[in-house]
């Protein structure tokens, strides 16, 4: 018999055991936090605000919709008159409309898919460089996305300029190319190029931020086995970076689209207050109707059916973030 077999084991002690709740109170795991109604009381001041702020111009927006409101009801000569949908009904059957809204849905399309494209491959760029490169980029990004839109608009229509124009000076040192005296917003598709050109301008910088911080949050280690793996670095992007990023992409995207279907202050100043049929969108296209030709009731309609669209943008995201929200 050996040392080990005549060794007397350890004892060892029982584990200790938590003691019972007392009797009629309710486990902790199961006893309700008494916590749920901190959150709404931390978001009041907010949703205060913006009932304030909102509540009343969007119930005033959806009052003058079923209304008669011009000159006359807004001097008060007469008084407001309910029309029910016939505001409405006008706006749907009028072929313009329809014009102006294909017209502001390619625009906003065209205007994000530049937006996101050019927008990732800055990105990315950015994390290929370091030092004092990097920190020169996100100063000029910084710097051009806090630019005032009046600004910018009036430094774009300087650039676009038909006799003193930087760019149709730089297009005409091309060989066989004279752009010298070529107006740009002689036609309607041309002129709209030039202010997707601003907007996209102004949008990519928040773009760029946004994606420089989502790829930080990228496992490197996933982009490692994926090299070993035989992926380039196209499947790296795709079959890594992507799916890490969507929520992000799927918020700037749905963002973008709500802030590109409301341009308003881009087309209104390029075109001197005065937008031709061929550069109407939405939102002019309402202030046209409500402030040009006095016909507040219709503007208010226009407005309305432009919210009533953005909501649906809104739904689509919901629908979206949720579904990432069940993968995940």
């Amino acid at each position: 018999m050996s040392a080990a077999d005549t060794t007397t084991p350890a004892k060892v002690p029982p584990p200790r055991q938590a003691p019972p709740p007392p009797a009629g109170e309710p486990p902790r795991a199961n006893r309700p936090s008494g916590g749920t109604a901190v959150p709404w009381l931390l978001l009041a001041p907010c949703l205060l605000i913006l009932a304030l702020v909102m509540g009343y111009p969007l119930a005033r927006l959806v009052t003058l919709s079923f209304q008669k409101f011009g000159q006359s009801q807004l001097w008060g000569f007469q008084p407001a008159e309910s029309v029910g949908f016939d505001n409405f009904a006008k706006v749907l059957g009028d072929g313009e409309f329809w014009t102006v809204v294909v017209r502001t849905i390619v625009f906003a399309a065209g205007a994000v898919v530049f937006t996101m494209v050019i927008g990732m491959a800055i990105a990315l760029l950015l994390q290929r460089v370091s030092g004092w490169l990097k920190v020169l980029i996100n100063i000029v990004l910084v710097a051009s996305w806090g630019m005032p839109v009046i600004v910018a608009t009036t430094v774009f229509k300087w650039l676009f300029d038909s006799d003193y124009g930087v760019f149709n000076a730089l297009l005409s040192k091309l060989p066989r190319v004279e752009m010298i005296g070529h107006n740009w917003f002689a036609s309607g598709p041309e002129g709209l190029a030039v202010i997707m050109l601003l907007v996209v301008w102004g949008a990519v910088p928040f773009v760029v931020i946004t994606l420089s911080a989502g790829l930080t949050q990228v496992p490197k280690e996933l982009e490692e086995a994926a090299r070993l793996d035989g992926a380039g670095s196209w499947g790296v992007f795709r079959y890594v970076t992507l799916p890490v990023l969507k929520p992000i992409i799927v918020m700037l995207t749905t963002l973008s689209v709500i802030w590109d279907m409301g341009v308003f202050p881009q087309v209104f100043v390029m075109r001197n207050g005065h937008p031709e049929p061929e550069f109407q969108v939405l939102n002019t296209y309402s202030y046209d109707r409500a402030f040009v030709v006095n016909d507040y009731a219709q503007g208010s309609a226009i407005a309305l059916i432009t919210v009533l669209l953005l909501l649906g943008v809104v739904a689509v995201y919901m629908r979206q973030m949720l579904k990432i929200g069940e993968v995940e």
